[in-house]
């Protein structure tokens, strides 16, 4: 019988404090130097509370659910948020005109070596302020926290991208055009929504495989996880931006072609960093693409969250505002040259038995 090779000895294990430690007093640099260069640019930081009555809406994010128990005896679901945002909205409709938090944020059913149940998510918001003004502020903190880790290039399992360096500025349609050979915006129809028989058979003959019973979000997100996002923030880091109003339930559609929407996204290293909008202040509207998202979870998982009814609330009196989630992990992780994100991580959660 051939012996079974020792299991990696655990996390708080003396022996691997010696590799742990020098990325973990990293990390409190890296984040530091960003709360300084927040609060010079006048952010006040927040703290969202995690407990929350909706988790979020987006179809393929899973929460954490708890329960509320009254002294009465009664109770009422509650849930840990997937990301600050509907809080910190509420926050620019009572008057907050720059803020950022550190949030700790919970997502079920994601583990390996780039999520985790539990991580920070640096969210930041400008009230009156375009949504390109995030790419900036996307780019100046790549720099930084390269600096404070004391290195010149971001790394990941063996691709570099230097933090200094201009981001590349990609469109969708550009993106799938130049690495898959699809018409993307061809597959939209005038109001936005996704043709999914069109886009189907564009992938078919780039080669991508097409179930039959996708949807038009499904096809789309085989296409950018297969052909374009491996390639992205190569060298130098990427910014994919104007994504298709499928792909951007909280986002504001860009003025010169309502098919797309004011949303980027920030790679390096093949690494999704960063996810930024101009928001969406319509609240009739946004409901209506909540509701979509919740149907679609519903169909694909069989469970719905709830909407944020007082969110949908703050919405009326928000002001025009762009809005970034950024994985603070992920970005230690690249500025470290760890190889997981847990190798940046004080306590990482438990595994399930």
């Amino acid at each position: 019988m051939t012996p079974s090779s020792p299991s990696p000895s655990p996390w708080w294990s003396p022996d691997r404090r010696p590799d742990r430690r020098p990325r973990l007093e990293a990390r409190g640099r890296i984040r530091r130097a960003i709360r300084d260069w927040f609060e010079d640019r006048g952010f006040t930081e927040v703290e969202a509370a995690a407990l929350q009555v909706s988790p979020g809406n987006e179809a393929h994010l899973h929460a954490f659910e708890t329960r509320a128990l009254t002294l009465e005896g009664g109770g009422a679901a509650l849930y840990l948020h997937t990301s600050p945002e509907f809080a910190c909205k509420k926050l620019l409709a009572s008057g907050e005109t720059r803020i950022f938090d550190f949030a700790r944020v919970f997502r079920n059913r994601e583990r390996g070596p780039l999520h985790h149940p539990e991580f920070t998510m640096l969210e930041w918001y400008r009230a009156d302020e375009d949504w390109e003004v995030l790419m900036a502020d996307c780019a100046a903190l790549l720099g930084l926290a390269a600096e404070a880790a004391g290195t010149t290039a971001l790394t990941w399992r063996g691709r570099t991208c230097d933090p200094f360096a201009a981001p590349r500025r990609l469109t969708l349609a550009e993106a799938f055009r130049d690495l898959a050979g699809i018409d993307l915006l061809s597959t939209l129809g005038l109001d936005g929504r996704g043709e999914a028989a069109a886009l189907a058979e564009a992938a078919r003959d780039a080669g991508v495989r097409v179930a039959p019973d996708d949807t038009w979000s499904d096809v789309f997100s085989r296409v950018l996880v297969e052909r374009i996002e491996p390639t992205l923030g190569d060298g130098r880091p990427t910014l994919l931006c104007e994504y298709p109003a499928p792909e951007a339930a909280l986002a504001r559609r860009c003025a010169h072609d309502p098919r797309v929407s004011e949303r980027f996204e920030l790679y390096a290293c093949g690494v999704e960093l960063a996810n930024a909008f101009g928001e969406l202040t319509d609240p009739v509207e946004q409901r209506r693409r909540l509701e979509a998202e919740m149907d679609e979870k519903a169909r694909l998982y069989g469970e719905r969250y709830p909407l944020d009814e007082d969110f949908l609330a703050a919405l009326a009196h928000m002001p025009d505002a762009s809005g970034a989630a950024l994985g603070f992990d992920r970005l230690v992780m690249l500025a470290t040259g760890a190889r997981t994100i847990e190798d940046v991580l004080w306590t990482p959660v438990a595994e399930a038995p």
